[in-house]
Order: C-alpha cells, then sequence, then structure tokens
C-alpha cells in the first residue's frame, strides 16, 4: 500500500495520530508451596508473596519522562485465606516509545527470577506491536491532510500517543496516518464517549483524502 488511513479515535481535542509506543504483554506464572497458614505456615512457600517482588520490579521500571510504562493490569492467586498461596498469576502491559527501548526492557522482563527459595517465577511474552516511530512519508502524509482540514474549516494537529493500533504494524513500512475517526474523551473508562460534533467534520476529512490522495 501506498497510504494507510486508520479511523482509530482521535485523540483529545481532535488530534491526529502520527506516532505511537510499541506494546508489549507479558504472562507471569509464580509456583511455591502450600501449606496451612495457622499452624504450619513455615512449610509453605507464599506464591503471592513472591508476585508482590515481581510487581516491585516491574513497577520500578517505569519512566515517564522517558516515555516507558509498565503495568500489573491482572493478578489471581492461591485458593483459600487459610493456605499459603501455592500459585499466581499476572497479565502485564509494556508501552515503549522506540524500538531501542524495547529491545532494552522486553528481556529484563523475561528475565525476571524468584527471590524466594522454594518458588519459581516463569515469565512469558513478547513484543506484539513494534513502535510506530515518525518518519517522513508519514509527515507527508499529515501536512496533506492537515491543508484539507484548512480547507474543511477546522485545524488538525498531530500528537505521538501511547495507546496502540493496526498503524504500528503499517508505519514502518509505508506511509501511515492514524486517528482519523471521531473525537471523543475517556478511553477505557467508566466514562468513555464521543463528540457528535465530531462525526461530521472527519467524515469530510477522510472523504478528502480518498478524493485526493493519488
Amino acid at each position: 500500500a501506498k497510504y494507510v488511513l486508520v479511523t482509530e479515535p482521535a485523540r483529545d481535542r481532535g488530534n491526529i495520530v502520527t506516532g505511537r509506543k510499541g506494546v508489549a504483554r507479558f504472562d507471569v506464572s509464580i509456583k511455591g508451596a502450600p501449606a496451612h497458614a495457622g499452624t504450619r505456615p513455615e512449610d509453605g512457600r507464599s506464591a503471592i508473596r513472591e508476585l508482590g517482588n515481581v510487581i516491585q520490579t516491574l513497577e520500578a521500571m517505569n519512566d515517564l519522562k522517558r516515555g516507558v510504562t509498565v503495568n500489573v493490569g491482572v493478578v489471581r492467586g492461591g485458593t483459600k485465606p487459610n493456605v499459603i498461596a501455592e500459585e499466581a498469576y499476572a497479565e502485564v502491559d509494556m508501552r515503549v516509545p522506540t524500538m531501542a527501548d524495547a529491545d532494552e526492557l522486553v528481556p529484563k522482563i523475561l528475565g525476571i527470577t524468584s527471590r524466594t527459595e522454594g518458588v519459581s517465577v516463569k515469565v512469558t511474552g513478547e513484543l506484539n506491536r513494534p513502535p510506530y516511530e515518525k518518519s517522513n512519508a508519514g509527515a507527508a502524509l499529515y501536512e496533506h491532510a492537515r491543508e484539507l482540514a484548512t480547507e474543511l474549516g477546522f485545524e488538525l494537529l498531530d500528537v505521538f500517543t501511547g495507546g496502540g493500533s493496526d498503524g504500528n504494524f503499517t508505519a514502518p513500512h509505508t506511509a501511515t496516518l492514524d486517528g482519523l475517526g471521531v473525537d471523543g474523551k475517556g478511553a477505557h473508562t467508566h466514562y468513555e464517549q464521543l463528540y457528535i460534533s465530531s462525526i461530521e467534520p472527519r467524515a469530510r476529512l477522510l472523504y478528502r483524502l480518498y478524493q485526493t490522495l493519488r
């Protein structure tokens, strides 16, 4: 394809997307040893306690200035309150702005080991969307869209965002313009919404792109 137009939602205030962070996902499985928590706690090896250690290690990788985020979004573990937890599990999301960051941090996460004797930690996962880094081809496509938006009566600004999309896959190979969908706010929250007022201008912009791109 010469061009890729992605109709993911616009960012706040209707910004178009010309760059995205890469996305990595990991599963953490921890195996300990069960025991009665009241009578023989010394016989047990808590997977949940070790999961706490792993979470602290992962949280320490966050670097907002650098643009790196690591989020432990799902945790499970244990069977009963009076049993030392034999198993624990977590699902982890990481976002990185560049491939250099991914090359550094993915092996670190996959290499996390247990701090507790008798407890095993296994981490699996990978980078599942490469960073969508700004390119000359993408910049030229954005400038074309910005001029069309001006003709239609609104200003089109671009932004680099932390969310992933199909644009992550195409941007390294061809001119990609993302965030062409409607404007709104509150992604992944209880108040997620779109602005009805943005539907017509965004549709007109997309139509003009179809008409003018060759």
